[in-house]
């Protein structure tokens, strides 16, 4: 029998359908093998698919987020995959790109805010940590940022304080030690010890 996991959020809501799979005794309610799944958006086109194309939406959404948060902002999803994600060259909010693997279907582009990527994600979590899905998910485990992005997390105008400033100093401190006076050598003080006695002559 078909089942139904639905997850609701102000804006959006997901859907997906599928069946338990009896081929390793799964329960009734469980839902191991995924049929299609809808995502109903206010104000935006509803979208829908396969299970790849969920795998590939958790796949792109879940970085970026955390890339996100830790203040670093850059796309994911490669030109050829089926969803990227990233900051919208347009203005503010994120820029979510959708390609069919249909040739006659135009790829979808969606822009949404900071709330609708908040939803997106609370959707994305809520099926990913429900019990009725005993399904492997391969999302990306969470990666600490890599050394470049660490630094790029910190404005370059900060970044250049800190070199900048102790050249200025080392400049001023040899400013001003070409500007004080050079110290006059200290006289000589003559000698006061008597001159040494002549030797005496020997008697012709």
């Amino acid at each position: 029998m078909k089942k139904t996991l639905r997850y609701d959020q102000l804006s959006c809501r997901l859907q997906v359908e599928g069946f338990p799979d009896v081929s390793i005794g799964q329960s009734g309610d469980a839902v191991g093998i995924v049929t299609g799944w809808t995502l109903q958006w206010a104000g935006h086109p509803e979208l829908e698919g396969r299970k790849e194309h969920l795998l590939a939406l958790m796949q792109v959404v879940f970085p970026y987020a955390r890339h996100l948060i830790s203040g670093v902002v850059r796309p994911f999803g490669s030109a050829e995959g089926p969803v990227t994600i990233g900051p919208n060259p347009a203005g503010g909010g994120h820029l979510l790109k959708l390609i069919s693997s249909q040739r006659d279907t135009a790829p979808l582009s969606m822009e949404l805010d900071d709330s609708e990527l908040s939803d997106l994600l609370r959707l994305l979590d809520s099926l990913r940590l429900d019990p009725r899905l005993q399904l492997e998910l391969p999302v990306p485990d969470p990666r600490p940022l890599r050394p470049r992005e660490v630094l790029e997390r910190v404005p370059r105008r900060q970044r250049l304080v800190a070199p900048l400033g102790g050249a200025v100093a080392v400049a001023l401190a040899a400013g001003l030690g070409l500007l004080l006076p050079v110290p006059s050598p200290a006289p000589s003080t003559p000698s006061t010890a008597p001159p040494p006695a002549a030797a005496p002559s020997a008697a012709p």
